[in-house]
């Protein structure tokens, strides 16, 4: 009999979630509310309108522990959901570990990640709403990507402000959104405010997520008839990520399993909220003891060596206060080939979710998570995003971890998104161009000495 060396777990189509599961209701504390940049005074949905559909803005700021994901958003859904879990052998053949190694797989996504699952939805309630154009940033590109594609399902305009070292690094991603109608722009630019004020003081700017994301935000509250999506940080871009743990729970049930150490890479927090939050669900009610792990660049250590404050979402200090870890809003990180992972700040629910002591932080440096990614590919088969690798990387630590100590364990971890537009960074690894970099200590104190002072 044929041995089967990589197990795939499959639900059929009338699996997928019919929900998107709100974590909060369930949380011991209550999160921090959102401040008005000018008052410094909670927000209301109003203060947002400008910017979101009302039908996200009730996201936002949901109490429902359970909201129903529309009928036409479940059809779109259904082009590559529910998504695969794998079971590992390979991968834990080669590193002769007890571990038994469990992976989500969101790169089976047309968009080949996890960011179409809230691209689809939050281009659905604008449409619905009857918005005409969508503005937003993507670092990496996976979404920009992902937007630009539901854009086209929808019918909308898309405009993509793209960190300008990614624009440069990942010309592919670019040309993706582009075949998919959207217009693409390197952030800084001279077509925002923004954008001038940037390169009048550094006309060599790499870029950052916080500045595409004020020229995004600047375009959408200029025009009535264009909004602003955003694809990590704010609650409701986390909630429609939900639907990766809400399946990768029923897919454990099958492999009869369950996981002792859930991991997931993060930037700005989506893809490990949408894999870890219906589990930590599932730990305040005594249903899972496992250990949540999330993992970020040494080189944006945001949850590691940030502060757990207020502060603003983009460089130009045009969007609400939210209570979150930070670098400060004026932080530049270097041009790390994980560029979806280099975020200022860090989604106010993860960083809340951390703070109650429901998750830990861990840092993986650019060279080892490449190896890890190498490894992976040469193991399983796939080539995972330069972000996903970050989680492989820690996937694999703990294996090696289970190992020494003669121990087995379940580990699951998130495979984000696959690394086939983002080939150029492995080229760069291999020949030996990529290095390490740790964030200066004193350089994270100048930007956090920027944080917006409190009476």
């Amino acid at each position: 009999m044929l041995r089967m060396d990589t197990i795939q777990y499959n639900l059929p189509q009338d699996r997928i979630p019919r929900v998107w599961y709100n974590v909060l209701p369930d949380l011991p504390k209550p999160m921090a509310p959102p401040l008005h940049p000018g008052t410094h005074k909670p927000i209301g949905p109003d203060d947002l309108a400008p910017l979101f559909p009302m039908g996200l803005i009730l996201q936002e700021v949901s109490g429902e522990r359970e909201i129903e994901i529309p009928a036409e958003v479940r059809q779109i859904y259904a082009q590559w959901r529910p998504s695969p879990l794998y079971r590992a052998r390979r991968l834990e053949k080669a590193l002769d570990t007890p571990a038994h190694i469990y992976y989500k797989y969101e790169g089976v996504s047309p968009a080949g990640s996890h960011k179409l699952n809230t691209a689809v939805a939050q281009a659905y309630y604008n449409k619905k709403e009857g918005t005409k154009h969508l503005s937003t940033e993507t670092g990496a590109g996976q979404w920009g990507s992902a937007l630009a594609m539901a854009c086209s399902f929808f019918g909308l305009d898309c405009k993509v402000y793209m960190v300008r070292v990614s624009y440069d690094q990942k010309p592919y991603r670019r040309a993706l959104m582009e075949a998919f109608g959207a217009s693409v722009t390197a952030s800084p630019s001279m077509e925002t405010e923004s954008g001038r004020a940037i390169l009048a003081e550094h006309p060599d700017s790499n870029g950052s997520l916080g500045i595409a994301i004020s020229e995004a935000v600047e375009v959408a509250a200029k025009d009535p008839n264009t909004k602003y999506a955003l694809g990590s940080v704010l609650n409701h871009v986390l909630l429609h990520q939900t639907v990766i743990g809400q399946e990768a729970i029923e897919q454990m049930a099958l492999a009869g399993d369950d996981p002792d150490v859930i991991i997931g890479c993060t930037g700005g927090g989506s893809n490990f909220a949408g894999l870890v939050m219906p589990y930590i669900g599932r730990k305040l009610k005594g249903q899972s003891s496992a250990r949540v792990v999330a993992v970020e660049p040494a080189a944006c250590p945001s949850l590691t060596k940030g502060r757990f404050t207020y502060d603003f979402g983009d460089t130009g200090h045009l969007t609400p206060l939210v209570k979150m870890h930070t670098l400060g809003s004026t932080f530049i990180p270097p041009g790390i080939h994980a560029g979806g992972l280099r975020y200022h700040g860090m989604a106010p629910l993860v960083s809340h979710v951390l703070d109650l002591g429901l998750a830990e932080a861990v840092t993986v440096q650019q060279l080892d998570a490449f190896a890890a990614g190498i490894q992976f590919a040469r193991a399983e088969g796939i080539i995972p995003a330069p972000e996903a690798n970050h989680a492989v990387a820690a996937t694999i630590g703990e294996a090696l971890q289970a190992k020494a100590e003669g121990k087995a364990r379940t580990i699951l971890f998130n495979l984000s998104g696959h690394g086939h537009f983002d080939m150029q960074s492995y080229i760069a690894y291999q020949a030996g161009k990529l290095e390490n970099y740790e964030y200066p200590a004193e350089e994270i104190a100048m930007a956090l000495a920027g944080l917006p002072a409190f009476e």
